[in-house]
């Protein structure tokens, strides 16, 4: 029985680059590169005739970078798998384009070997994170959070615990989630929340998650 060839395409403005990360994913047989694209525009040109299971996708590029490229090929191609390449620099971008779609960073000095086994774990479905860059989401995570807390805090005078039930509400949790999430009864969330709305100056659910969201946003 024939083993099933992982498709790959590359995508890097720098051309030489993308050129030698190609030729080390295609030493190993268990890999199909199907070639190589300069930005996430060229990208999405090649996958209208032949759709990669994974694409390695720099995430600094000109026309359409990775962050935009992510989001499209996503909800273009939804089982396709997007790996970002990325420096240590780049970390600023990192929570976005997980939030856009992508199953993990690469480090662009990542060992072959190494990066044909992340591909071959990303085509699988896991979540590729080398430590340092777990670490820098981590804080990221943390420095978002706080910031969150602080905006919502001064803008509508809440609690610590009307913040944290705000929070919830704002990412689409129900009162019984809330509750479960919080260790609180159902009773005591919808008085959290009934005090949200007055905070809020809103009418209901809705009004309130609108209002949180124009301060977040």
């Amino acid at each position: 029985m024939t083993e099933k060839k992982i498709k790959v395409l590359v995508v890097d403005d720098q051309q030489e680059l993308a050129a030698e990360i190609a030729d080390i994913l295609r030493t190993d047989r268990q890999l199909d590169v199907l070639g190589t694209a300069v930005d996430g525009a060229d990208a999405l040109e090649k996958m209208s005739d032949s759709v990669p299971d994974v694409v390695l996708l720099d995430i600094r590029m000109p026309n359409m970078n990775g962050l935009v490229a992510t989001s499209r090929i996503k909800a273009e191609h939804p089982d396709t798998k997007v790996l970002i390449l990325t420096t240590f620099d780049d970390s600023d971008y990192i929570l976005n384009a997980i939030n856009n779609g992508a199953c993990g960073y690469l480090l662009k000095d990542i060992g072959g070997d190494t990066l044909i086994r992340a591909v071959k774990n990303a085509y699988e479905g896991d979540t590729i994170l080398p430590a340092k860059i777990a670490r820098r989401i981590a804080d990221a995570a943390k420095h978002v959070a706080a910031d969150r807390e602080i905006r919502l805090t001064r803008a509508f005078k809440m609690s610590d615990r009307e913040v944290e039930v705000a929070l919830m509400m704002y990412e689409g949790f129900t009162n019984r989630q809330i509750s479960g999430a919080l260790k609180l009864s159902e009773g005591t969330t919808r008085n959290y929340i009934s005090s949200i709305y007055e905070k809020t100056k809103s009418e209901n659910r809705v009004e309130a998650i609108q209002a949180i969201k124009a301060v977040l946003s």
